[in-house]
């Protein structure tokens, strides 16, 4: 006994907490609908008018039935006959009203719900990119927003339409047959703690097919993004088949949701079904000893199907509910993330370029550092080199003076100054990265290139362009700058692409320029052709380079040897050559492979 009493006292304490909560939540929801609330506040005003019309029609039959049917008077049935039609009418137009006015009011908040997410994704930081999947971020701005829109609209509008027709109905049913009215409305509480009962199944299968839609959506995302790789590793059945694991793990909570909705709808259906047999029964019963009307009788059950009519679709607006609070769960959680703060800060005039890592820790999971004790100097205008095996802290290093991350120990400065102080803004504004992996966005090439940066000009974008030898193919597109980019520039090569890179770094004139990886979808003859134009880029400005091309890396000032995070040699090609090391292994091993292959093609 004791057993069970625990088991209804947890779940009393589930379906409180879960109260308080859904409150929080609808609190945080109509925060976005209360700019539109005198839209909201005409549209629930339309919905008593609808009610008292709706319930007026049987009623109206009562009458017919009573006056003039049973007594063969048809005097005075015609004007009951069109004021039962205008009632039918009325309704449906102020019903398309009121469905429209609310449903305009719920377009602008999804409209500005949307805006909202998509403005705090911009802020957040580097590291939350790193750390949640793209396609399960596009759901919760797509689908998770949407389910907000059909939970206001359908959910809580149809709850207090629903509302305003029940007491309706209970008021003039108890004012017609006080008896008859109590005796079917034994039905009901059976019916709410069932209506409990499943609210709390629904709601957790509800948040667990949001979560799948989320795995769902990732899934795709990389699939048709990464449809060539697919097709090169003959990956199609293995993809399929992790598919299909990805698609049962979503099927299976929406059938368990479909069997909650459907043994509710079905169950009120038995219960209204009940309440007109007790209606028959009890009715009958009266109309024998005369003390009930043929036409109450009928107007009961009239009215006990409008009355069940909306606990019906109870199932369908209580589904929607459920998911759309699962829904608002993820969406506010997601509005929680810490965006990347930008607090004014340090923003010199001018920048020499110097840099500085000073006994440099970092990592990015906990006691598992990336960087260990990194110490080095680049002067302003130098151009150094960092190499290393993969996985050594080259692009992280890239990271931290970006303060994509910040570091955990010693310092980083900039001309003498911890990058700590500087505004990250403005500190991001004098580095330019080109990476290894190129992304375009949707436009223009010449919008790819200047980024909407309207102080940019044409004749600046075209002079970059020049420099970096893209003016050459660019000029043979059939709409030249203002040619269509496809989706991820599918419609350049890789090294038209990469080209493009070095155009929108140099046009934004940095103070320093990094480049990571960056000739490495480049192939021979085209990077040949833009070595010279790379040096003119590096001209006057610190540079880093993180590369595998020997012909970039012999040419730097210094060249940055790490190992497993840590600086383990410093010096100049010939240097590190000379001095047998690390490097001498990478070079012997990587580059001079790269020097043999290129001597050939010169013979």
């Amino acid at each position: 006994m004791s057993e069970y009493h625990g088991s209804f006292e947890k779940f009393d304490d589930d379906l409180q907490n879960m109260k308080i909560y859904d409150l929080k939540l609808l609190k945080q929801i109509w925060g976005y609908f209360s700019p539109y609330k005198m839209l909201i506040f005409l549209s629930l005003l339309i919905l008593p008018l609808i009610a008292v019309l709706m319930l007026s029609q049987p009623y109206i039959i009562k009458l017919a039935i009573d006056r003039h049917i049973i007594k063969g008077n048809l005097k005075g049935i015609n004007f009951l006959a069109l004021a039962f039609l205008g009632a039918l009418i009325t309704q449906y137009l102020l019903t398309f009203a009121q469905q429209y006015i609310l449903q305009l009011a719920g377009q602008r908040v999804i409209q500005d719900l949307r805006i909202k997410l998509f403005t705090h994704l911009q802020k957040m930081p580097y590291s939350f990119f790193d750390k949640n999947p793209v396609g399960g971020l596009v759901s919760r701005v797509t689908n998770d927003v949407e389910s907000l829109s059909e939970m206001f609209t359908a959910g809580i509008a149809g709850f207090a339409g629903d509302f305003f027709i029940l007491i309706g109905i209970m008021i003039v049913m108890l004012k017609m047959n006080r008896e008859l009215a109590l005796v079917t409305f034994t039905v009901v509480p059976l019916l709410a703690i069932v209506a409990v009962i499943f609210r709390t199944k629904s709601r957790e299968a509800n948040r667990v097919i949001r979560t799948k839609l989320s795995d769902l959506y990732s899934f795709l995302n990389e699939n048709i993004t990464g449809s060539e790789t697919v097709k090169l590793f003959n990956r199609e059945k293995k993809n399929f088949r992790q598919f299909q694991k990805i698609n049962n793990e979503y099927l299976a909570p929406n059938i368990k949701s479909v069997y909650y909705d459907s043994f509710l709808y079905a169950f009120v259906e038995l219960i209204g079904s009940i309440a007109v047999a007790l209606i028959i029964w009890f009715g009958g019963g009266q109309i024998i000893k005369q003390t009930l009307t043929f036409g109450v009788l009928v107007a009961f059950i009239e009215y006990i199907e409008k009355f069940f009519r909306p606990i019906r679709d109870l199932s369908t607006k209580y589904a929607i509910m459920q998911q759309a609070m699962a829904s608002s769960e993820r969406i506010f959680n997601l509005m929680e993330e810490k965006e990347e703060v930008f607090t004014e800060k340090k923003k010199p005039d001018s920048l020499e370029g110097g840099i500085v890592f000073k006994n440099v820790y970092f990592s990015y999971t906990p006691d598992n550092y990336v960087l260990k004790d990194i110490s080095f100097r680049i002067n302003p205008g130098e151009k150094i080199a960092i190499v290393g095996a993969t996985g050594a802290g080259k692009s992280t290093i890239i990271k931290l003076l970006s303060r994509f991350y910040d570091i955990e120990k010693g310092v980083i400065k900039l001309d003498g100054t911890d990058i700590r102080e500087f505004d990250k803004l403005w500190l991001r504004k004098q580095i330019s990265i080109v990476l290894q992996d190129v992304f375009l966005f949707s436009g223009d090439i010449m919008s790819n290139i200047r980024l909407g940066e309207i102080s940019i000009k044409d004749d600046e974008v075209i002079e970059a362009c020049k420099l970096v030898n893209a003016h050459n193919f660019i000029s043979k597109l059939p709409e030249g700058y203002y040619e269509p980019v496809k989706e991820l520039g599918k419609n350049l090569s890789s090294g038209e692409k990469q080209l493009l890179l070095f155009a929108r770094a140099l046009v934004f004139n940095p103070k320093i320029l990094i480049l990571d990886e960056a000739t490495s979808s480049v192939d021979t003859v085209t990077e040949s052709m833009i070595q010279e134009a790379l040096f003119k880029l590096m001209e006057g400005r610190t540079s880093i380079i993180i590369a595998h091309r020997l012909s970039t890396i012999q040419r730097a000032d210094r060249i940055i040897v790490l190992h497993k995070g840590m600086v383990k040699e410093i010096g100049t090609h010939r240097e590190l050559l000379n001095l047998g090391g690390i490097y001498n292994k990478l070079y012997e091993l990587q580059y001079k492979y790269h020097l043999e292959e290129r001597a050939s093609l010169n013979l």
